[in-house]
């Protein structure tokens, strides 16, 4: 990962024009060619940014200073340097993922052991299938013998459905698995999650753990 922190204005060109005016920020390019500019508040969340696939190119000459990111698309995020306070670069290594809680660990067991109750001609791919970004929970195919990935929570919040949605990014440049869809499940879900879900194509789907494990015949219920 490289951290450069530089005043900068920023400019993107792409489905919508936008402008960040001269302030000092922060800017992360990681491994896998992402581009996020960030101030020092809004938590996570970047100004701007380019999600991979992209390309940077650094101005040289009359350009120098000026950074150019494209992506497939042909969006530009144009990122001209006035001063650069700090620029490094850091081997993070391979990231193990997030390590699930107890509840959506043994919510994982259940529906992949039984991932029939998912609906009529489910079958398992496998669980924890790695992506270069983590883990996905579930990847199975569906009655039709389409992939689906499956992203478990115990409280479904818009985090998790971001999570989902990279997941399908990777997932569905991979020939073999594409097209890929997804599924959001969670004990609860948050209705701003569930209409983020929703536009972007994901299904929902709440699980009532304690039926789930409680349960006693060879099938599952979902709610």
């Amino acid at each position: 990962m490289r951290l450069v922190i530089a005043r900068c204005s920023v400019d993107y060109a792409g489905r919508l024009t936008a402008h960040l005016p001269s302030a000092p920020r922060l800017i992360l390019v990681k491994a896998d060619g992402s581009v996020s500019i960030h101030a020092d508040d809004r938590a996570y969340k970047p100004l701007n940014w380019m999600s991979p696939p992209c390309t940077l190119k650094e101005g040289a000459g009359d350009d120098e200073g000026v950074w150019t990111v494209v992506n497939k698309a042909g969006e530009k995020l144009i990122i001209t340097m006035e001063e650069v306070l700090h620029d490094s670069s850091h081997e993070l290594g391979v990231d193990p993922g997030l390590i699930k809680d107890g509840v959506e660990a043994h919510l994982q067991e259940l529906l992949a052991d039984r991932i029939e109750t998912l609906g009529e001609g489910y079958t398992l791919i496998r669980r924890e299938y790695m992506t270069a970004i983590g883990p996905v929970d579930i990847l199975c195919r569906d009655a039709s013998g389409q992939t689906v990935a499956i992203e478990i929570k115990r409280r479904g919040e818009i985090d998790g459905v971001e999570q989902l949605t990279r997941y399908l990014e990777l997932l569905n440049r991979d020939p073999h698995l594409a097209p890929v869809r997804g599924i959001f499940a969670a004990q609860e879900i948050k209705p701003q999650a569930r209409v983020l879900a929703t536009d972007r194509g994901i299904g929902c789907q709440v699980l009532d753990y304690d039926a789930l494990r409680g349960i006693e015949d060879d099938k599952l219920r979902l709610f």
